[in-house]
């Protein structure tokens, strides 16, 4: 898909790489509210006014932004010249591993909002009221920060151990983050929580799961740009003869 070469594939990955686990996750909500007869539970036409609005103005303008975005592009150049034969790629000790990367890619990020997440669950779960909206402002911006710098760092020791392949690396690593944000998630309603019935504990995994996949697609793009970036920048003062 790098290549250029499936763009329609992108486009159709595009429109449901958030939208479709969202909606499948909502439907299982709804179910279960229609279960209970909760009144948060939205009608047969409702779901079916929405579905129809995705489909004739929420896809198509996927399809036109992607079609000019295809039209309008610019043509990529390599920083430096590469081999036709990709290179072998050494074995390497367990720290240089994926996991390995996807736990320090994860837990530094987690490490800057876990005080935070606290509040932000009492809020939206609890009885408390939150106001520090500038000191979320100052820890999101920290957050994406620490993302790109500890990106940057793990795709540097992986190429300096000879392993170009960087980019799904870059993406799981810091992607991660909402593995330990999960985790988080489970503390909370186990220790933390009073709630308990099969509508409260459906509600709270679903939107826990949907907060949790966000984390990994910010956080992953935060990271694949990052390394993109560092990548390009270095390989571009590569003196070659």
């Amino acid at each position: 898909m790098m290549g250029g070469t499936k763009w329609v594939s992108n486009i159709n990955l595009t429109t449901v790489l958030f939208a479709g686990p969202f909606f499948l996750i909502w439907s299982i909500q709804n179910t279960v509210a229609w279960a209970y007869h909760s009144t948060q539970a939205l009608p047969f036409t409702t779901i079916i006014l929405l579905l129809l609005m995705w489909i004739f103005v929420g896809y198509p303008l996927t399809i036109f932004g992607g079609i000019l975005g295809k039209n309008g592009r610019i043509e990529y150049n390599f920083p430096c010249r590469t081999k036709n034969i990709a290179r072998e790629i050494p074995s390497g000790p367990w720290y240089r591993s994926s996991w390995a990367h996807c736990a320090v890619g994860g837990f530094l990020p987690f490490s800057a909002i876990s005080v935070e997440m606290y509040y932000i669950f009492s809020t939206l779960w609890g009885r408390e009221q939150y106001t520090l909206y500038g000191i979320l402002g100052v820890v999101f911006i920290i957050l994406l920060s620490v993302t790109a710098c500890v990106s940057v760092a793990l795709t540097y020791f992986q190429l300096a151990a000879e392993d170009y392949r960087w980019w799904w690396r870059s993406i799981f690593s810091a992607g991660s983050t909402g593995g330990f944000v999960l985790m988080y998630c489970v503390f909370y309603y186990l220790k933390r929580s009073n709630m308990s019935g099969g509508l409260q504990t459906i509600e709270f995994v679903g939107w826990s799961l949907l907060t949790c996949y966000v984390f990994f697609l910010t956080l992953g793009t935060v990271s694949f740009m990052a390394s993109l970036t560092f990548v390009k920048y270095i390989y571009r003062n590569i003196k070659m003869d």
